[in-house]
């Protein structure tokens, strides 16, 4: 337990994007068990700052707006902030171009020690294959440079959430369909959702979808095969995603942030990778979570996944 920086001010950064954040609640958890007592902040972007919260492992939330280089104003505004907040260590888990060059401001004379990858930090982490890494073992690798030996996985399933509103089934799966429209090549067609969604409909577990606004028509795609699924896309807030995936049966996605967070809440989870990602660097590592790879996820069909192993745990 860390005694060094009692009294003093920590600050962890990271920004996103929402399968990173997840996989990053783990070590701000590691921070925060090292620093018992001591009064840590995160910087990060505006979805994730209910998130960080109900976490525990954070006792403030600053937003950044990731000013532009033009943005001379907001740039200040940033380093005064910063210098303000006399922080005595500052761990950069986004480990990006823009978190290093929060290291440059502040004044050389007053410093706080820095974990990342920032030219000139105290707590550099030197593996020149980190970006070769998984993404846990990366950020476990760096705080174990820093003095933190323990790094547990993120577990979610200790934030609590109400979701009786949804008025599901007892029994109900999660289908995570959609994710970044500028990479459709990561997402399992919408038809395999959909006989995926008749398929367990027809064993008694009600398929509930999941996604953003702008993946309703995916939802209305499934609901013509299989109408008693439910529609929730643009109806849920990250904290109520993990609510409905600890009571839920199952889920299956493709490779997208509400999957990091069914598969950290213990939800038995299938995951699906096409080579647009690399599953060794940032796949979820949830102890009930199934991770299948296909070139081309066209190749993957239904009763693959129903074949796999959450599956034949339920049915």
């Amino acid at each position: 337990m860390s005694t060094l920086f009692d009294n003093q001010n920590i600050l962890i950064v990271k920004l996103g994007a929402l399968g990173d954040f997840i996989q990053a609640l783990g070590p701000m958890k590691a921070i925060r068990d090292h620093h018992h007592g001591t009064h840590i902040t995160l910087l990060t972007t505006h979805p994730y700052e209910q998130l960080a919260l109900e976490s525990g492992s954070v006792d403030a939330v600053w937003i950044d707006d990731r000013p532009r280089l033009y943005q001379v104003g907001k740039w200040l505004a940033l380093r005064s902030r910063l210098r303000l907040g006399q922080f005595a260590r500052v761990y950069d888990l986004q480990t990006s171009e823009r978190s290093s060059s929060y290291f440059m401001l502040f004044p050389n004379s007053t410093k706080p020690e820095w974990s990342g990858i920032a030219k000139g930090c105290s707590h550099p982490h030197e593996n020149p294959n980190r970006d070769l890494m998984h993404t846990q073992d990366r950020q476990r690798e760096q705080l174990n440079m820093s003095g933190i030996s323990l790094v547990p996985p993120t577990d979610l399933s200790q934030i609590n959430a109400d979701v009786s509103h949804f008025n599901l089934p007892k029994s109900y799966g999660l289908l995570v369909p959609g994710g970044a429209t500028h990479r459709p090549a990561k997402r399992w067609t919408v038809d395999r959702y959909a006989e995926l969604s008749a398929q367990i409909n027809l064993k008694g577990i009600t398929p509930v979808i999941l996604g953003s606004p702008s993946e309703s028509n995916l939802a209305e795609h499934i609901k013509a095969i299989a109408p008693d699924a439910i529609d929730l896309t643009g109806q849920t807030n990250l904290i109520e995603i993990i609510g409905l995936a600890k009571n839920a049966k199952i889920a299956v996605g493709n490779d997208t942030g509400p999957m990091h967070m069914a598969s950290a809440a213990h939800c038995p989870s299938v995951v699906l990778f096409s080579n647009e990602s690399d599953p060794k660097l940032c796949a979820p590592k949830g102890q009930k979570t199934v991770i299948f790879t296909r070139t081309d996820l066209n190749d993957l069909s239904t009763q693959d996944v129903l074949n796999s192993a959450p599956f034949e745990a339920i049915f």
